[in-house]
């Protein structure tokens, strides 16, 4: 393995990681690189839909003190 490759690694998550051993593994064309590719996917898919529901939540959440209004108070 080369200097770049191994700083790449380093940097890598344990998923990432993970689906790039799978993928040495299993030589260029296989149903099993097929069904990895759409399962790398549909894990993307399923972090963006907490990414969404998070962000749902926090939008709801802040409409909701945005209802307060300012009290005006008088300094002397």
């Amino acid at each position: 393995m080369g200097k770049k490759e191994d700083e790449r690694e380093m940097v890598l998550c344990p998923v990432g990681r993970f689906f790039m051993e799978l993928e040495k593994v299993s030589g260029k064309k296989s149903d099993f690189l097929d069904h990895l590719t759409l399962s790398r996917i549909e894990f993307l898919k399923a972090i963006r839909s907490l990414v969404d529901e998070r962000i749902g939540g926090l939008e709801k959440k802040g409409s909701k003190s945005g209802k307060r209004k300012a009290k005006k108070i008088t300094v002397e």
